[in-house]
């Protein structure tokens, strides 16, 4: 009763003992529309069958098959709805992996992905599939939101589905603990066992205890703990007297990790049980009754039939009724029900019984038809079969043998019906559903070249499959497993994804009126018998419904893992791959695509181990100067003793001596033990540090005890070569020396260092760029020596990207490379900004956490997000729904209203506040569309003396199109403007007139946007621009950024508009760098090499230096100098100190640090404040003491970084004092130990600074 569009189906009618000639006429009624499928006309018995396509439809539709039969008299006409379905789809997505931390990419395939928070952050739009496999992927980013997230696919046909995975910060566990025990003790049992294991994933048993505890459920029992230092695959004999659950707490002594696993047992007082299988609920009279009855004892186990009879056992039933035949004829399917083969024929037996009556004088055989129908196929295979030759006098009794061809076709279920017609009318019939093994007709398989191979050795992963091909391979480490187990893509996950598996009953919309009459149904005697189309009437007590759905070759859609590879002619193609250097098992899987089908391979197995290795205990990083102690485990795995040699190899880097008593050579090591070799080491070199360990497995005719040593074959020696950040101690300070320099010009740079600083960490270098945007560019990622960890700051990452590539594209010189890294960051920083968003669109520093949205940064990300979608994906609901909450904020005098704290203080500053924040709002939506939906009234700049407003409202005019306020702003402005050495800019008043101040960077930016975004004003040309651009590009810092964030964003934003507007291809300059003591180095800068970053060290620190341009194009160049101080002790806008409080005599030692800050400067209240707190080396923050830190009032976020804590505060008010704290605890033993430095600091106005230092009150 069910077809599906597209597919050619089959209708066959069986016509009997017709009495005079008649035509037959099958017709398909859709719609409106008819289509014959058939016509035949006879007279004598026949059995015809005919193919037609169904039409398509875009939806499910009620159609109907009629059967007309005319005669020379009469007319017969039959009906029978169908319900014709559009062509269904399978669709499997599959990640490369189930879990991933934040910042990991992601590769699968899907068109639409959503955060935890329902944010769609991205999506694919009209992809075409090659081959059956779509490939695509999307990097996450560091501070992505951690939950569930939702991948949904959609087909043009409107098909969809869903696939969910976790991002979620995690350490991937080196070894699995499970739990053995019985499910089921009966009241019966004494004592039960119980085995508990932990292995590692590579499969050796862990070294450590183990803690088991038996608890009835939320109440303790008793606990084991046996020795330490054995592996933990243990056995425990258990008493047993109440209900219990088992947990076991698991430690793995080397290495301090701590694994748990759980299991429960169920107490029952049924001994035995015994359940009924492939039973029917009715029998048939002289057919034998076939079932099953299983007892089970304990677990479940089948155990040998003992009998029926289980007294005091328990009891099992099962009622049978008599099937009714008015004729005492039956048929039915003999046999057990086993699951059919399905890589070849198979048959089936039915035997019948006949009553003689029920045959007609002179019939010679018994004819039985059957139809087969796999999974619901619309076209069953109605077959003609003959029995012996029926007797009328007495009973016929017999088998049916039915043949089945290409049983795979079948699967997952063959539904068969079988029947005849005797004379009285009577269908006699039975139907079975035989199970059928499942199997794919793509046959697919992988094997690597080895199940086992040293880690960095070549491995062959060879694939086998049909000619043509195309295949998905993923291999994935079984640690990420045992994190989080997924759905493995099986046969058996392929066949439960078919839209129907069997069918039963009718879809309401085609079933027929139900009646109450229990009559069996006779076919109509017009002297001929029609089955049209063989199913069961509502009425009848025999014929079952044939179900129908789709064949398992359908079109599949398919998601890629992480390899896409396709098959040769042959069917096979190898991959050889360098096996990583982890110690672990992967699981590799594949699955295949191609015309005959679709395959799945059984997952393999490829364990990355050697006989023994070395792993290595240091801190993350030291200061210059301290000691640590680095630890050295062994681990042998070989079946007998060896003899271990451990060298750490000598270094110019660090100086080493032995600990005492240690031996490092001719060290026994028994299979399955490790040992540990340690080193005091002291640093003493800056950066990183080069630490190399060799193990090797020594030639000895001496014993360990009583047994030889063995040397392995392969992997005797083990190397493990790994870095050590060492850092100088005190502040890191930097200052940059910039000079835009065209031809014939040259400027003098005198590197000079203060008083104090740190001897060894001063360091100089000298660049050079052929464009303005150059450094940039190359430092997308790091344009603040500052922290990322708010909605605001997160726009650096976003923002300026747009700028450089609108800039690169308007000149010609984007390039792939550049376009991919851009569109990198620029998704990255979609994603983290939507987890600042509010539920009313806004966006706030700290998002969710805050109470409310904020003005000043929704308006940012608006235009940002706007300005973005030529590159990325935006929802533009996104971009909508920031301008509708920020037009609801516009007072009755037209000025917007401030929501939320506003962090910067560039727009404080009396009766300006407002007029500052609607320029800036009305700036934002003239950029969007060139509508402000901010009335202009508002932006009254009469009797405004903040310089800052006056530049803003400069460029919100020049957006508008006002000219005429435009020229009157520009001019006051110029009128208040700052020349010195032929640069331009403008000064606020109070600022530092030694630290760069960001808002003098910011206002003088948005005059540069002035000029450059509308027509040239006289005297105010590019000429006059030249001067503003020399002044911003001295205030560039080394990593192309400025002070802050803000001033950042708009200084970049006013240099690609000058850079666009100057741009010219032509010509080459050559800069030549010379100093006193001898130095003289060119570099040459031509359109090939305009945007490379070329460098040089530069090693007189102090000294002096001439750079000097010659040639046609304007360069950019830059001396960076970089050294530490000790923490100073003089004045400034924060006072900051600490104090500590130890807990010394703990394994772990650990102590609270107190921090006390006060903001003392001029302003009554600050902006955005944070303390970064330098760890101490070998020390990390305590988890209990992250979750405090974040609870307290203060607290906006925190931030733990390696080395680093950065705590953010909304603000700090004038001369009223904070303290914060926080507990450290010893992670690595380091002697010697140097202070590590707190700073406090503006976000926002970074000269307002205060730094100081603590150490550890157990180290003194």
């Amino acid at each position: 009763s069910r077809l599906t569009a597209g597919n050619q189906e089959t209708v066959c009618a069986l016509i009997q003992t017709p009495t005079e000639p008649v035509t037959l006429t099958i017709t398909l009624d859709l719609d409106s529309s008819s289509t014959k499928i058939g016509e035949l006309s006879f007279q004598t018995e026949i059995y015809r069958c005919f193919q037609f396509m169904v039409p398509m439809v875009s939806s499910t539709t009620v159609g109907s098959i009629s059967v007309k039969i005319r005669g020379r008299v009469d007319v017969t006409t039959k009906e029978t709805k169908v319900l014709i379905e559009p062509p269904a789809f399978i669709h499997i997505v599959q990640t490369d992996k189930p879990i991933y931390k934040p910042g990991q990419t992601g590769k699968c395939s899907y068109i639409i992905k959503q955060d935890p928070n329902s944010n769609r952050i991205a999506q694919w739009l009209n992809e075409s599939i090659d081959g059956g496999i779509l490939d695509l992927s999307h990097p996450t980013i560091p501070e992505a939101a951690q939950g569930i997230y939702v991948i949904t696919a959609e087909t043009d046909k409107g098909e969809t589905i869903s696939y969910n995975f976790e991002i979620k910060e995690y350490v991937l566990p080196k070894f699995e603990v499970t739990v053995n025990l019985p499910s089921v003790i009966t009241i019966l049992d004494e004592e039960v066992t119980i085995e508990i294991c932990g292995k590692y994933t590579y499969g050796k048993l862990v070294l450590g205890s183990v803690k088991a505890e038996f608890c009835r459920r939320a109440i303790t029992g008793f606990w084991l703990r046996p020795s330490q230092s054995r592996d933990i695959c243990k056995t425990f004999r258990l008493t047993v007297s109440i209900p219990f659950r088992l947990n076991v707490l698991e430690r793995h002594i080397s290495a301090g990790v701590t694994l748990k696993a759980s299991g429960s047992a169920r107490f029952t007082t049924r001994v035995r049980t015994i359940t009924f299988e492939d039973v029917s609920s009715a029998y048939k009279p002289g057919l034998p009754f076939n079932g099953k009855a299983t007892t089970t004892i304990k677990e479940t186990n089948p155990k040998p039939f003992r009998g029926l009879r289980l007294p005091d056992y328990g009891t099992a039933y099962h009622y049978v009724r008599r099937f009714h035949s008015t004729s005492n004829s039956y048929v039915g399917f003999s046999g057990d029900n086993e699951d059919l083969p399905c890589d070849k024929d198979g048959s089936l037996w039915a035997q019948y019984i006949i009553q003689g009556e029920d045959v007609m004088r002179g019939q010679r055989f018994l004819n039985f038809y059957y139809l087969v129908s796999p999974r619901g196929l619309q076209s069953p295979n109605i077959v003609l079969g003959q029995d012996t030759e029926p007797r009328i006098a007495s009973v016929n009794k017999g088998y049916v043998r039915i043949s089945l061809k290409n049983v795979m076709d079948l699967a997952p279920v063959a539904q068969v019906a079988i029947y005849t017609i005797v004379s009285s009318g009577q269908i006699v019939a039975d139907s079975r559903d035989f199970p059928v093994q499942l199997c794919l007709k793509n046959k697919v398989s992988l094997e690597f070249s080895a199940t086992q191979e040293l880690p960095g050795a070549k491995t062959t992963l060879t694939l086998q499959a049909q000619p043509s091909s195309l295949c998905s391979v993923r291999a994935i480490d079984q640690s990420v497993l045992l994190l989080k187990s997924e759905k493995e893509l099986t046969t058996d996950y392929v066949y439960n994804q078919l839209p129907v598996q069997k069918m039963w009953g009718y879809d309401y919309r085609i079933e027929d009126r139900i009646s109450c009459s229990s009559r069996p149904w006779e076919i109509a005697r017009i002297g001929w018998n029609a089955i049209h189309r063989a199913r069961r009437d509502r009425n009848s007590r025999m014929i079952l419904p044939i179900p129908e759905g789709d064949d398992v070759r359908t079109v599949f859609k398919v998601i890629r893992l992480f390899l896409v590879v396709c098959c040769r002619s042959s069917g096979s193609t190898s991959l050889e791959k360098t096996v990583p250097d982890t110690i672990t098992k992967w699981a590799a899987g594949a699955f295949c695509v191609s015309p005959a089908g679709f395959g799945v391979a059984p997952n393999v197995g490829l364990t990355a181990f050697q006989p023994f290795f070395v792993s290595l205990t240091l801190p993350y990083s030291v200061v210059r100067g301290e000691v640590f102690t680095l630890k050295a485990t062994v681990f042998n795995y070989l079946p007998k003793c060896i003899m271990v040699k451990v060298t750490l190899a000598n270094s110019d880097q660090f100086t080493f001596q032995n600990c005492d008593g240690c031996v490092y050579s001719s060290v026994c090591l028994c299979a399955e033990e490790s040992k540990t070799f340690s080193w005091i080491v002291t640093p003493t070199a800056l950066g990183d540090v080069s630490l190399k360990v060799s193990a090797e497995a020594e030639r000895s005719l001496k014993r360990c005890g009583k047994e030889k040593v063995t040397v392995p074959t392969e992997g005797r020696i083990d190397t493990v070569i790994t870095n050590l950040l060492v850092e100088a101690e005190g502040v890191p300070q930097m200052v940059s020396y910039n000079a835009l320099l065209c031809p014939a010009m040259s400027k003098n740079i005198s590197l000079e260092l203060p008083e104090e600083f740190v001897t060894g960490s001063e360091r100089a270098s000298v660049s050079v760029l052929g464009d303005l945007m150059g450094r940039a560019m190359k430092n997308l990622d790091k344009l603040l020596a500052m922290p990322y960890g708010c909605g605001e700051q997160n726009m650096l990452l976003f923002a300026p990207n747009i700028f450089i590539l609108d800039y690169l594209k308007s000149t010609g010189q984007l390039k792939d490379s550049t376009l991919k890294t851009a569109v990198g960051y620029l998704e990255s920083g979609y994603q983290r900004e939507l987890n600042y968003k509010h539920d009313d669109g806004s966006y706030s520093a700290f998002g969710m956490s805050d109470a409310s949205g904020n003005t000043w940064l929704t308006t940012f990300v608006m235009k940002s997000f706007n300005a973005a979608k030529s590159y990325i994906f935006v929802d533009q609901k996104y971009v909508q729904d920031a301008r509708t909450w920020l037009s609801g904020l516009q007072k009755p005098d037209g000025c917007i209203q401030s929501v939320g704290r506003l962090f910067h203080n560039g727009m404080k500053g009396g009766v300006s506040d407002d007029v500052s924040l609607t320029a800036y709002v009305a700036a934002a939506m003239l950029e969007l569309d060139g509508n402000a939906d901010v009335r202009p009234n508002s932006l009254n700049f009469y009797n405004i003396t903040n310089l800052y407003t006056v530049a803003l409202m400069s460029y919100t005019f020049t957006l508008a199109g006002d000219e005429d306020m435009r020229s009157k702003l520009i001019t006051q402005l110029d009128e208040e403007s700052t020349n010195e050495g032929g640069s331009i800019h403008w000064k606020r008043d109070g600022a530092s007139e030694t630290d760069l101040d960001s808002v003098e960077v910011e206002m003088t930016s948005y005059v540069l946007l002035a000029l450059l975004s509308g027509p040239s004003l006289p005297d105010f040309g590019l000429d006059y621009a030249a001067g503003i651009v020399r002044w911003l590009a001295q205030q560039q810092n080394p990593f192309g950024g400025f002070s802050s964030t803000q001033d950042t964003v708009v200084a970049l934003q006013a240099l690609a508009k000058y850079a666009s507007a100057t741009y010219s291809p032509e010509g080459s300059t050559t800069v030549t760098v010379t100093s006193a003591g001898g130095l003289n180095k060119q570099f040459t800068i031509n359109n090939e090499n305009r945007l490379l970053y070329q460098e040089e060290k530069l090693s007189e620190i102090p000294g002096e230096y001439t750079i000097k341009a010659e040639g046609q194009s304007c360069v950019l160049a830059q001396i960076s100098l970089f050294y530490n101080i000790p923490p100073p002790s003089d004045f400034s806008a924060f006072q900051i100190s600490t104090d500590t409080r130890g807990r010394c005599d703990l394994p772990r030692p650990e102590f609270m640090l107190f921090v006390h800050v006060k903001f003392q400067g001029r302003r009554e209240e600050t902006n955005m404040v944070v303390i970064n707190i330098k760890l101490l080396s070998g020390y990390i923050l305590q988890d209990d003491s992250l979750k405090m830190l974040k609870e307290n009032r203060l607290v906006k976020r925190v931030d733990v970084e390696e080395g680093f804590i950065n705590i953010y505060l909304d603000g700090l008010k004038k001369d009223q004092e904070e303290t914060l704290d926080v507990t450290l605890e010893e992670d690595q033993q380091v002697e010697n130990l140097k202070p590590a430095v707190v700073k406090v600091y503006d976000y926002y106005q970074t000269s307002d600074q205060a730094v100081t230092d603590y150490t550890s009150p157990c180290k003194k």
